[in-house]
């Protein structure tokens, strides 16, 4: 469902950090581990120094900030999140990369071409619909992750969405403390 052709061009000359989209390790409706993920296996095979990635936090105080080009989405009209997450690569070069793979758009995508379809103008939104970013080094959420996965779980304590087939993600320090 990608675009291709889409900023190809910038894509040109630079290596994806992580493996295609298909073999990287995702469930839906869980972001902020898939992004987790893609920052442990950054770690591990140490293509691009650790100190280049970021996890980046969109949210508002509504919990309601809209995003276009979305898997989930439905032609052109954004899909309102209640956060999201994705994956930041300020690289060396004139580029820099966004990995995200909840998009329809290339993985890895340039950064502008992200901003642009992804994003696209706060003009554009409803004062209520603003998205604040908050991004964290890859290293620090490596560090400082951990979901009980809590907040995927309605009233009656089911499921809303079905959670990864792998364990929570803890920190060492919630480790020690149990």
């Amino acid at each position: 469902m990608e675009q291709p052709g889409v900023a190809a061009s910038a894509v040109a000359g630079y290596q994806s950090a992580v493996p295609a989209r298909h073999a990287c390790a995702y469930t839906s409706c869980y972001c902020e581990e898939n992004v987790w993920k893609l920052c442990e296996y950054l770690r591990s095979h140490d293509q691009y120094p650790l100190e280049e990635f970021y996890a980046v936090f969109i949210s508002n105080e509504r919990r309601m900030i809209p995003l276009w080009k979305q898997q989930s989405g439905c032609g052109d009209e954004p899909v309102i999140w209640d956060y999201h997450v994705i994956l930041l690569h300020v690289a060396s070069g004139d580029q820099n990369f966004i990995y995200d793979l909840d998009t329809v758009l290339p993985f890895p995508c340039p950064f502008d071409t992200y901003i642009e379809e992804a994003f696209k103008s706060d003009d554009i939104l409803l004062p209520g619909f603003r998205r604040k970013i908050r991004l964290i080094r890859a290293d620090l959420y490596l560090k400082t992750f951990a979901s009980d996965r809590s907040h995927m779980k309605d009233a009656s304590g089911h499921w809303q969405k079905p959670p990864p087939s792998y364990p929570c993600i803890e920190t060492a320090v919630k480790m020690l403390v149990r």
